[in-house]
């Protein structure tokens, strides 16, 4: 067994940060940038502590999400594999219902980002989401790893630095945004609104997976060894061990920037809604996404400020895409792989040539006809955040489970992981039931 490599000190830190700001982005163009928008010009701040407290929950799911990986070496899904018997069942429950919830992200993703290069580009829409989807396919077709991370890195600091700004330079009233802590329901919410927003802030069931893919692809902990399944970490001697910890302390650093740099960006967004598109009746729909959303800083900075957020708005919509597409094309592949029958033959023999399948295919071709004939960005993206955030507890749930069972005592989650990511699971679960109740009639 080759010797697990040191966690990063000091400068060379900076060097692994990349799957925070990667992960970031995979739920920027949705959870962020659009659906908190809405929720402002519409419920103002009086659901602010519902998107605080769903990111903090998502922090401890996702920091277990990354214990496994760092500590296993090997993606979530091969580590529900050993938990979920021969017929990985737990595999199929979560990958199948994803089969829907991606072509439908992607396409709404899509749709949002057309709405922007619309404005600038006066062509048809169909032709516009074509070449959307054909330049994000082939970026991550040909491209590595790392070829994302210097793509979309610029993108998230630069958009995200943007946005703050722009909110800070209102001048919100801070006596209004307290009152976003009264945990108060609004009367007469929609949770056909609410449950993606929460499903999709910083980031979704799958969204919580891919993080396991991004620290894996890295190099982080064992998964700098490169197993081709999960180590048994029992076997590791204690110095090992210890050399583990360093690497959970640097993942627990790329998980609070990450969940950081979003809760900042979302409480952004919350304030341009409420203060700039809530006094007018403004919210962001179907194809008036962008220009809606431009009014934002349009009313801050003038025509330059409009222009200058239609551009954000098209970046981060299509940084969002990229990360949608390798984030899902991973998690397809590692779940072909994993439930075939015949592991080492036929195409489940070249994961790279599977992805490259998978992306063009199924998550390009698929995507762009649905846009094509449905075109409601927003209405596809509802659907896609209800399935994400009906999953999450499950996914809660399993890879609590996966890590009280699979790892050592000195790596295994402590009480406050243990009760945070137990929460997690319950506040999601009472919102999907909400939601569930609402759209069958039986809630009003």
């Amino acid at each position: 067994m080759n010797k697990i490599q040191e966690a990063p000190k000091g400068k060379e830190t900076l060097k692994w940060l990349g799957p925070a700001f990667i992960w970031m982005l995979s739920a920027a163009g949705s959870g962020e940038l659009l659906f908190t928008p809405r929720i402002g010009g519409q419920y103002g701040y009086m659901l602010l502590w519902a998107m605080l407290i769903a990111v903090g929950f998502k922090w401890f799911i996702n920091k277990e999400i990354g214990r496994y990986t760092v500590c296993a070496g090997a993606s979530v899904y091969q580590g529900f594999s050993q938990i979920g018997g021969s017929s990985n069942w737990i595999v199929w429950f979560i990958i199948a219902p994803q089969v829907l919830a991606s072509v439908t992200m992607i396409a709404g993703l899509t749709g949002a980002a057309v709405t922007a290069l619309v404005l600038i580009l006066n062509w048809q829409l169909w032709l516009l989401s074509g070449i959307i989807l054909a330049v994000s396919s082939i970026i991550i077709v040909v491209g590595k790893y790392k070829l994302l991370e210097k793509v979309l890195i610029p993108f998230a600091i630069i958009n995200f630095t943007a946005i703050i700004i722009a909110a800070l330079s209102i001048k919100p009233d801070l006596s209004q945004i307290a009152k976003g802590f009264a945990f108060k329901m609004p009367d007469n919410v929609k949770y056909d609104e609410l449950l993606p927003w929460l499903g999709f802030m910083l980031a979704g069931a799958s969204g919580l997976t891919w993080f396991s893919f991004w620290i894996q692809a890295k190099g982080y902990g064992s998964s700098g060894k490169k197993p081709a399944n999960p180590i048994n970490v029992f076997e590791l001697k204690e110095p090992e061990k210890e050399v583990l910890k360093g690497w959970i302390r640097h993942m627990s650093l790329v998980n609070n920037i990450a969940v950081l740099g979003v809760l900042f960006v979302a409480l952004a967004y919350m304030i341009l809604g409420t203060e700039l598109l809530l006094p007018k009746g403004l919210v962001p729909e179907e194809n008036k996404i962008a220009e809606t959303l431009g009014q934002m800083l349009g009313e801050i900075w003038g025509k330059a400020g409009f222009w200058f957020m239609i551009g954000i708005i098209f970046i981060t919509f299509l940084s969002t895409i990229l990360s949608n597409l390798d984030g899902y094309g991973r998690m397809f592949v590692d779940g072909i792989v994993i439930i075939s029958p015949k592991k080492s033959s036929g195409i489940t023999a070249n994961p790279e040539l599977l992805k490259k399948i998978i992306v063009i295919f199924f998550l390009t071709v698929i995507p762009f006809l649905i846009y094509v004939i449905g075109g409601q960005p927003i209405s596809l993206l509802k659907l896609a955040g209800a399935i994400e955030a009906i999953h999450i507890p499950f996914v809660a749930v399993f890879i609590l489970y996966l890590n009280l069972k699979k790892l050592p005592d000195g790596l295994r989650p402590g009480i406050i992981s243990i009760i945070g990511t137990c929460l997690a699971g319950l506040f999601f679960g009472a919102f999907a039931v909400a939601y569930i109740l609402q759209i069958s009639g039986t809630l009003s």
